[in-house]
């Protein structure tokens, strides 16, 4: 079976995060799907079957090494510079488990890029027990905290928590212990736990633990992007339309996330970036 690599949100030569992405004819099984994913190895691999002759619309599962994750923004951007590779520039549609979506694959020279139209935004205030554990898991402590935003539980298409860190240092110094973080997430019903560091309103650096899924970091999350700015509009932060996300620094593998976004609550986000093959 042909597993294509590719490293989604990527600068230039290096960074991104690394996806499989493989594309169907037939549908194989759940556990054939889990097997794969795991012996590929990466936070999550793509699997996409064709549903029509034309290869325009495509359903799509997301599995990482030891779960399946309702939705992946990395491997979607990966997937959709493959569709563009492998069928041309264009607009796919995409049936995930819970949510159709789309992705466009976008002609460029010496590059891939892709965008991403997020599945529906929402958040909700931060539960006194998640709050605590997630806390506990990263060792911080309220001065940690950045006033300027409220930590939440935020959803675009996946369920994530948010934490905002007034210290680009304390970012910098993101730890934890995967067996202890895995627990809590899955506890909470979580994917990942995202800690921001606000550069200006529209600039942000961020990291994300994603024990969930086996993997202590995320070098690019696309759907915590997607979530983060749907949550950034609810609180009526002055987004002014796009943003820009840092991701990967502090592990040597420097990431670009590129989100576009209207005011219309609950609305779907698009999340863009480069990406490159994997040797």
């Amino acid at each position: 079976m042909d597993v294509q690599r590719i490293a989604a949100f990527s600068q230039g030569p290096k960074g991104g995060n690394p996806a499989g992405v493989v594309l169907l004819q037939e549908e194989i099984t759940t556990s054939e799907m889990a097997r794969i994913a795991a012996e590929v190895g990466y936070s999550e691999t793509a699997f996409a079957v064709a549903q029509d002759t034309a290869g325009s619309a495509w359903r799509v599962r997301y599995f990482s090494p030891e779960s399946e994750v309702p939705f992946c923004g990395h491997a979607t951007i990966a997937l959709g510079a493959a569709l563009g590779q492998h069928q041309g520039p264009g607009t796919y549609a995409l049936q995930l488990n819970n949510s159709a979506i789309t992705v466009d694959a976008i002609p460029s020279e010496g590059e891939m890029m892709a965008r991403l139209s997020s599945p529906p935004t929402k958040s909700t205030a931060i539960q006194e027990q998640e709050l605590k554990d997630v806390m506990s898991l990263f060792g911080l402590e309220n001065g940690d905290l950045d006033p300027k935003l409220a930590p939440a539980r935020i959803h675009g298409g996946a369920d994530h928590i948010l934490l905002p860190l007034k210290s680009r240092a304390r970012l910098a110094t993101m730890d934890y212990d995967l067996d202890a973080g895995r627990q809590v997430m899955r506890k909470h019903g979580l994917v990942t736990v995202m800690l921001v560091f606000i550069e200006t309103d529209q600039s942000f650096v961020v990291r994300n633990a994603f024990a969930s899924g086996g993997v202590l970091e995320d070098p690019a999350t696309g759907a915590a992007a997607a979530a983060f700015a749907g949550y950034l509009r609810d609180a009526g932060w002055p987004h002014g339309g796009a943003l820009t996300i840092r991701q990967g620094e502090d592990m040597g593998s420097p990431s670009l996330i590129q989100v576009t976004l209207d005011n219309t609550p609950g609305a779907s986000v698009q999340v863009s970036g480069s990406a490159r093959p994997i040797a």
